[in-house]
């Protein structure tokens, strides 16, 4: 098991950050010619996905959050906790905290357009941590 860490300065607010590069580059330098990785971002209010990293879906995606799960809800975790992130842990619970990807041949079973993405769903900024393994 190889393991290495991505860290990440987000905006929060459902900021999305490609994070594919990184990824392939943990391929390169561990020289993993054909495996699986394991993305894991700790904490739960932020989740990792795959999708087209380009400015409209982009939008497209964040709306389509909102939507969802609205940012101003009476959500019973904010009366808890005395906090207004419930919609942040509904988000990141829907989408989830870690992501499986192939590798074949030392490069990441991605298609053309698919790139891998933290979602950071919280309402302030934060520094994420994204564990990475390789199983080879």
């Amino acid at each position: 098991m190889l393991t290495d860490y991505i860290k990440v300065k987000t905006k929060g607010n459902s900021d999305i950050i490609d994070i594919t590069l990184q990824v392939a580059g943990f391929v390169e330098r561990q020289k993993i010619k054909d495996g699986i990785i394991f993305l894991s971002v700790i904490g739960s209010t932020a989740a990792i996905t795959t999708m087209e990293y380009e400015s409209g879906l982009i939008k497209d995606l964040k709306r389509a959050f909102e939507e969802i799960i609205p940012y101003k809800k009476d959500y019973a975790h904010n009366f808890t906790w005395a906090d207004d992130n419930g919609h942040s842990h509904l988000r990141s619970s829907f989408i989830k905290t870690s992501f499986f990807v192939s590798v074949t041949a030392s490069k990441l079973d991605l298609g053309t357009w698919q790139q891998i993405v933290l979602v950071d769903f919280d309402t302030q900024p934060r520094d994420r941590k994204i564990v990475v393994k390789g199983v080879i």
